[in-house]
Formats: structure tokens, sequence, C-alpha cells
């Protein structure tokens, strides 16, 4: 069964649908959108907070190469701020990230800080997700954009940092495709029981005090500074596309070569998630796309399939793997994220304690996602 409004069905395992044929996601969707996208005076406000005298507009802006960040900082600029841009390198860019990042910050005049992860431990944490059989295969690439953003933060003494995940062409994500990415005992759990127990000793983990030390000794603050406009990604293109030298990468979140074959090979094959279904309903419940076309574009043969063929190898070969192993792993069991260690606990008691003393809780944002 398909919803009537957009496009997530039943291959999602707790989508719900109501009398009309419509599911929980697009109806939850809506009810958040008006919290949560521009009203009036809401980009003076944040504007104003950030270019206070002894802010002088100063802030770091994750880019990745993508269309979103590359916008993001596109308006950073444009609207007179301050940015420094800040690109976490995983060890997966695409010559097309690198192109853009190289040439969005030339054209822009905003300097640009590299902070490379350490591949050797990076690349084993991947694995060890591989090989658990859980979901959110991309966990450790999200924690550690996060992970480092704060670090560069930290060490620039910037108090904000600006990203570009926004709500309206990802405000739509199942909760049974992802774990929240604030869970670092889960991830370091997931290690220790699928790697050789080495540590990760080189790799700037969120853990449980460092989140305190940024949130509420630092101060550093996340800023989803795209939702606070009518972001339109068809528009945002045309516009990087004809101003600057921005290239498109060959699919959303297709600047990173693990990424996208996470998102396009992974998910499908393994969880039978097609992500493309997600995003599609956000812009569906923005007015970006009608109903009918996402159906179309859902329906064509997998455009992906070239591209898969050229990065499977590729991403084995850089993990050290071999095929008969990780295709194995492909077909083994679907293992929950509770299935090892959360912080469900320790933040419940965290959130217990930051009501009575007044900290901050694990993730201080302005106008989440």
């Amino acid at each position: 069964m398909i919803c009537n409004r957009c496009v997530m069905d039943s291959s999602v395992i707790d989508i719900r649908f109501d009398k009309n044929g419509v599911c929980n996601y697009c109806t939850e969707y809506l009810a958040k959108k008006p919290n949560v996208l521009p009203q009036k005076n809401q980009l003076d406000i944040v504007l104003k907070k950030l270019s206070v005298k002894k802010n002088k507009g100063r802030c770091i802006v994750g880019v990745s190469g993508g269309l979103d960040s590359s916008y993001l900082l596109y308006k950073c600029v444009a609207l007179g701020l301050n940015p420094i841009a800040v690109h976490i390198d995983t060890g997966w860019n695409t010559e097309t990230s690198a192109h853009n990042l190289e040439s969005l910050t030339q054209q822009l005049g905003v300097p640009l800080k590299t902070y490379v992860l350490n591949w050797n431990e990076f690349r084993k944490l991947q694995v060890a997700y591989l090989k658990a059989g859980v979901i959110d295969v991309e966990f450790p690439t999200d924690h550690y954009y996060v992970a480092g953003l704060y670090k560069m933060a930290d060490e620039l003494n910037i108090r904000y940092i600006l990203t570009g995940n926004n709500f309206i062409s990802e405000g739509i994500m199942p909760e049974c495709w992802i774990h929240n990415k604030g869970d670092t005992a889960n991830m370091l759990d997931i290690y220790k029981k699928h790697d050789d127990g080495t540590r990760l000793n080189r790799l700037p983990t969120m853990t449980l005090f460092k989140r305190f030390y940024y949130y509420n000794l630092r101060r550093i603050e996340t800023v989803f500074f795209l939702n606070y406009f009518d972001y339109n990604r068809e528009e945002a293109k045309k516009i990087l596309l004809t101003e600057t030298g921005w290239k498109e990468p060959p699919a959303k979140h297709g600047e990173s070569v693990f990424t996208r074959f996470y998102h396009r090979y992974i998910m499908p094959v393994k969880f039978n998630a097609d992500i493309r279904k997600a995003h599609l309903s956000s812009l569906i419940c923005n007015d970006q796309i009608s109903r009918q076309s996402a159906l179309e574009i859902l329906a064509q043969k997998n455009p992906y399939e070239a591209l898969m063929k050229n990065d499977k190898p590729y991403v084995l070969k850089k993990l050290g793997l071999n095929e008969s192993e990780f295709d194995a792993w492909m077909k083994q069991p679907i293992v929950p994220h509770s299935n090892f260690k959360t912080e469900t606990g320790i933040k419940r008691i965290y959130n217990t304690l930051s009501r009575i003393y007044g900290f901050r809780t694990f993730l201080k944002i302005s106008n989440r996602t």
C-alpha cells in the first residue's frame, strides 16, 4: 500500500495509514512544518544573533560539496556573514566534491579548512557496522561530521556552526531506517563487538564529557540555517550552476562515494529501504514536486545501476574486503540497534539534571529539523 498524499509505502515497517489512506509520516511532517519553517522576523533574529559585535558574523559552515551545504555557504556570503568553510574528510570524497569545495570557496572568497579523519580507525568502524547488520551504516559518517565541526569550532573559538541539514528536503525519515546520531554508546559497543578491540583514539568521538564541554562550557550552537528560508532545491541548483563553478553530484548526497553506495545499494538490497521515497515525500509536502512526478521517478529502471556497478568494487577494495564476505554479510539477518548498548538511560538522567541545574541538553540547536 502506498500513501495517497506522498510516496511512502508499506515497505516501511512502522508505517500507519488513516481511513483516507494517508500515512503517519507526511501527517506528522505537516504538523511540525509551521514550527520549523520560516516565520516572520525569524531570519532577522538569527542574523542579528550571528552578527552582534563580539561575533562579527563569524561562523563555521559545514560543507561537503553537495547542493544543500554549497547553497548554504552561498547564502551566508550573500547575507554578509563571515563564514569559514569546514570540510570533514572521511576518505570518500569524489572528484565532484573536491572540485566544488575548491571552486566554491575560491569564488566566494571564503577560507576552507579540512579536518581529515584517521582513515585506519574510520575504515575499521565502517566495517564493524557492516558486520553488525544494523541499518544505520552511515552513523559513523554522521557522527564524525558533527564531532569534527564541534572540534574545529572549539579550536577556532567560534560559537556558531551552520549546517545544510534541512527540514524541507529531509524532514521525512522513518525512525526504523536510522538511529539516534547522538548515541555514542551504541556506536562504541557495535565497534567493540565487531572489531579486534583496538580503541578509537585518533577520532574526535563525541563522548558524554565532550558534549557537556561543547554545549555548556563553550556554548557552541548548531544552526539549521536553510530552515530560515523558503528553500527550493531546484532554484538553489540553478543559482549555483549559473553563478559559481559548482557541479551537480549524480544523486542527493552523492558527493561521497560511500554515502551514495549505502543509500543506493546497501539500503535497498539488504534492508528493502528506498531513501528516495522519504526525500521525494518531503518535497511533495512542500509543493516542490508533484506526487505523480515522484511516482514516475520511482517507477523508472534503477538509474544508479551503472554507478553502483562501479562503486561496489571501489568501496570493497578501499575497505579491505572481498566480495564474497561482503555479499555474505548482506544476506545475514537484520539486527536492531537496540541489541547493543545505548545512552537512553544516561540521556534521561542528564535531561533531568538539565531541568534542575540549567544544563543544555545533548544537542542544542536552532530551528531544529
